[in-house]
């Protein structure tokens, strides 16, 4: 039987509402969720303007908590009333991709709030197996599952060499998430580069080793600071902020041999200047990291032992009517660094 609930409804890009929908009752192998909060990040202003792999109609919101309010035929490991945090990622299992063992390049990649319905509404239907018990996190911790496990993701990708001096461009969700775990995971030194200043002092206090503050404006203004810090470049070179601006400035900081690392999303048709001679000559090495498959385990270990720390990071909450408030935060208030909603 059907569930009338309010929801986030885009018809098409840039075109959303807040309505009543009819979400299904859980089928077999599946429970619905009454969402208890539900994280917004700069994939959902991509979603928001029709890029990403987004298909429409589509209720967004893939970083999701919730209580167990209904269980479907045959599940038998989770309980009603139950918290919990639900992996996105639905993959088909039987594409090439998957049948490779790569299971991220999956041909019919099914993301909730990206081509299926999300958590920016009141209750949303997830797989049973997709959900991981978390009541013993606070709310603010549990919604951070979901952005740390793509970091883990990264880190897996990014295959970090002990003793490596890693520079990161970025202090949002994502940059100061990896910039925490670069810590723990090998590096020598970690400096993390941004513009605003109530971030970098928060990078600080999660034992970032050196911070330096951008103009926004003119990230190559940092070039030199940058480089006097590391007069040879640095080995591992991070954008986590998807602007080109920032992608266009590191490859000169990247150490002969090193790594660039492109963590944040730009747009889909952007592109920026590279000169092949130089990855040539220089042997540089360009990775990239999507999203994450299979990382929920590790990324709720790391929340409960403490060795990636959330305190500080989400700054504003929204009522689920004031959607497009959450957005415009995301997008332009530089006092905000993680915006959730909560139905």
């Amino acid at each position: 039987m059907s569930h009338l609930v309010r929801a986030v409804v885009y018809d098409a890009p840039g075109q959303f509402s807040v309505r009543d929908v009819a979400v299904p009752g859980p089928g077999a192998g599946e429970v619905r969720l009454a969402v208890e909060m539900a994280g917004m990040c700069g994939t959902d202003l991509h979603i928001d303007a029709g890029g990403f792999f987004s298909r429409y109609p589509l209720t967004p919101g893939h970083e999701i908590v919730g209580r167990v309010e209904a269980l479907g035929d045959g599940v038998t490991s989770l309980a009603l009333g139950e918290r919990v945090v639900a992996d996105n990622t639905v993959l088909c299992g039987h594409c090439a991709a998957c049948r490779r063992g790569e299971p991220l390049y999956c041909h019919n990649l099914y993301s909730l709030g990206v081509n299926g319905p999300g958590g920016f509404a009141d209750a949303v239907v997830v797989r049973e197996e997709k959900c991981f018990v978390a009541g013993d996190l606070d709310l603010h911790a549990a919604v951070m599952t979901e952005p740390v496990s793509c970091v883990v993701h990264g880190m897996d990708v990014l295959g970090l060499r002990p003793g490596a001096d890693v520079l990161v461009f970025g202090a949002g969700p994502t940059g100061l998430v990896l910039a925490q775990l670069l810590v723990h995971g090998g590096a020598a030194r970690v400096t993390l580069a941004a513009p605003t200043a109530h971030k970098l002092a928060l990078a600080r206090s999660y034992g970032i080793d050196v911070t330096v503050e951008l103009d926004r404006d003119d990230p190559a203004g940092a070039v030199p600071a940058l480089r006097a810090g590391a007069p040879d470049g640095y080995d591992v070179v991070v954008d986590a902020t998807g602007a080109l601006s920032v992608v266009e400035i590191c490859l000169q900081l990247v150490r002969d041999g090193g790594t660039f690392f492109v963590y944040g999303m730009t747009d889909e048709q952007a592109s920026v200047p590279l000169r092949p001679y130089e990855v040539f000559r220089r042997e540089l090495t360009i990775k990239g990291s999507f999203a994450q498959t299979h990382c929920f385990d590790r990324a709720l270990a790391l929340l409960r032992s403490g060795r990636v720390r959330t305190d500080g990071i989400v700054t504003h909450e929204f009522a689920l009517g004031d959607y497009g408030r959450a957005l415009e935060a995301t997008r332009s208030d530089r006092s905000c660094i993680k915006a959730v909603v909560v139905p």
